[in-house]
C-alpha cells in the first residue's frame, strides 16, 4: 500500500520533505533537486506512462507571514500556467495540487543540466552554442509575453539544457501575469539579485524589458564566466547595478565579435529606453551573430590552449580556475616575421605572452635582448593606472604565436588570477635583474 506524503511544514525539521513512495497518483522515484523553498522529485505518471518532475513547495509553519504569503503566491503563479504555455523551449507544467499541508506542481521532466553548470570560466560552452541557447530563450520568452506572462527570474539556473542539447526555460514561480480586467499576480521583492534589472530593484512597474535585461546578464555570464557586476555585499551589488558601467564582455573574452559585445551591452542597458524595445529586435541582432561570429585561434581548442599554458613555467602556481580565466581573457594571435608588435614611444594597452617563436627587444635601434617561448613583454602596463608610452620596440624574428591580454581585462580579473599574475611578474622581474647583474659582472 502506498503512503501519502508527510506534511511539508515539518516543525522542528524546518519544512524538510522526505522522499515518499507516492505523491497523489504519482509514484516517487528519487529526489533530483532542492532549494530553500522547494524540493523536486523524479516521479512516474502512471496514466501517461512517462517520467515527470514534481516540485513540492515547503510551507514552513515557523515562517513569517510575509514569506508564507510569497510562497503561496509563487505556487499560484506557476499553478495558473498549467497547460497554458505550450512551447518547445518552455518546460510544460502538467498539473497542480493544493492541499492543506502541502502543494505541488507536476512538470515535464527534462533530463540534463541547468546552465549554471556552464557559467564559470572553466566550463563555458562554445560561442555558437551560447548564441543558439539565447536565441531559443528569446523565442520562449517572447511567446510567454504574448500570453501575458513576464518571467522575472531569468538566470542560468532556470534554463535547462537537455541531454539531447535542447533548451528549456523553467521556474515561472516569480512570474508577472497580466489578466485583462483583473489585478496582476506580480509578487514584490522576488528574483535573483545579480540578474535583476534596475527597475526591478527599484520595485517599479515591470514590462518584458526586465526579462530582456536578465537574459542579457545570463548571456554575459555564459560568454565570459563572470557577472557584469562584482560585489561583496547586497548593498554594493545594488549600487553597481543602478550606477556603475559594466566591463564590456569583449574585454573579458577578446574572441567575441563586436556584434556579440554590442548585443549584450544593449540587452543590459540600465535605462529600458537604451535596451532592446522588443524580443523581435533582440532576436534579429542575435540571428546576425550566427553569420558574423568570428573565432580567434579557432584551430586550437580551449582545452588545447589550457594544456599549453599549464606547461609554461610562467603559470606555475596558478589554480585551474585562474588559468581558465587567462584562456578566456587572452586573444591568441599568429604573427609573421618582421612584424613590429610594440613600437617605442607608442601608447599601449596590452601585455603579451610568447607561446612560440622569438622576438627581439630594441631601444633606439640597439639590440637589448631576445624573448623566447614562455617569456612575456609589455607587462609594465599591469602596474600602471593609465595607458603608458612603450619604452622599447618588440619585433617578431620568426613566425610567432602570442597571447595578447588587455590591461583593462587584467585589472578586473578575479583575485585568484591577480595573485597568480603578481607572483609570475615578480619572478620575471627577479630573473631579469639577475641576468642584468650577470652581464654587468661579465663586463667588469
Amino acid at each position: 500500500m502506498s503512503r501519502s506524503p508527510s506534511s511539508a511544514r515539518g516543525g522542528a525539521a524546518g519544512g524538510k520533505v522526505e522522499p515518499q513512495v507516492q505523491l497523489g497518483k504519482y509514484p516517487i522515484l528519487h529526489e533530483i533537486g532542492r532549494g530553500a523553498t522547494s524540493h523536486v522529485y523524479l516521479a512516474r505518471d502512471p496514466f501517461a506512462d512517462r517520467e515527470v518532475a514534481i516540485k513540492v513547495f515547503l510551507f514552513d509553519q515557523n515562517a513569517d507571514p510575509q514569506t508564507e504569503r510569497m510562497m503561496h503566491k509563487s505556487f499560484l503563479a506557476e499553478a495558473s500556467l498549467v497547460g497554458k504555455l505550450n512551447h518547445p523551449h518552455i518546460v510544460d507544467i502538467l498539473d497542480a495540487v493544493a492541499e492543506p499541508d502541502h502543494s505541488y506542481l507536476v512538470m515535464e521532466y527534462v533530463a540534463g543540466t541547468a546552465l549554471d553548470a556552464h557559467a564559470d570560466v572553466s566550463c563555458l560552452l562554445p560561442l555558437d552554442k551560447v548564441v543558439e541557447i539565447i536565441f531559443k530563450c528569446i523565442r520562449a520568452l517572447e511567446y510567454a509575453f504574448q500570453h501575458g506572462v513576464i518571467h522575472r527570474d531569468i538566470k542560468p539556473g532556470n534554463i535547462l539544457l537537455s541531454a539531447a542539447g535542447e533548451t528549456k526555460v523553467s521556474d515561472f514561480g516569480a512570474s508577472f501575469q497580466q489578466r485583462p480586467g483583473q489585478e496582476t499576480t506580480q509578487i514584490s521583492g522576488v528574483g535573483s539579485p545579480a540578474y535583476m534589472s534596475p527597475e526591478q530593484i527599484r520595485m517599479e512597474s515591470l514590462t518584458h524589458q526586465t526579462d530582456i535585461y536578465s537574459l542579457g546578464v545570463t548571456m554575459y555570464r555564459l560568454l565570459t564566466g563572470r557577472l557584469p557586476y562584482q560585489a561583496s555585499t547586497q548593498a554594493a551589488l545594488t549600487h553597481a547595478i543602478l550606477n556603475t558601467p559594466p566591463v564590456r564582455p569583449v574585454m573579458l573574452r577578446p574572441e567575441l565579435s563586436e556584434l556579440l559585445d554590442k548585443i549584450v551591452m544593449t540587452a543590459i542597458g540600465k535605462d529600458p529606453a537604451q535596451r532592446y524595445l522588443s524580443w523581435l529586435d533582440f532576436g534579429k541582432d542575435l540571428s546576425q551573430a550566427f553569420a558574423t561570429l568570428r573565432l580567434v585561434g579557432d584551430s586550437l581548442s580551449d582545452s588545447a590552449k589550457f594544456n599549453e599554458l599549464r606547461q609554461m613555467p610562467f603559470f606555475e602556481g596558478f589554480g585551474d580556475v585562474a588559468l581558465w580565466e587567462v584562456v578566456r581573457i587572452g586573444a591568441w594571435k599568429k604573427i609573421k616575421p618582421g612584424t613590429v608588435i610594440i613600437r617605442e614611444g607608442d601608447h599601449g594597452d596590452s601585455f603579451y605572452l610568447l607561446i612560440a617563436g622569438e622576438v627581439s627587444v630594441t631601444l633606439s635601434g640597439t639590440q637589448l635582448n631576445t624573448v623566447k617561448p614562455g617569456g612575456c613583454f609589455g607587462e609594465i602596463l599591469y602596474f600602471t593606472e593609465r595607458i603608458e608610452r612603450r619604452t622599447t620596440t618588440i619585433t617578431a624574428l620568426s613566425d610567432i604565436t602570442v597571447i595578447e591580454i588587455k590591461a583593462e581585462a587584467l585589472r578586473v580579473a578575479t583575485d585568484a588570477c591577480q595573485v597568480g599574475l603578481n607572483k609570475a611578474f615578480m619572478r620575471v622581474l627577479i630573473d631579469r635583474l639577475m641576468q642584468a647583474n650577470m652581464q654587468l659582472a661579465a663586463r667588469g
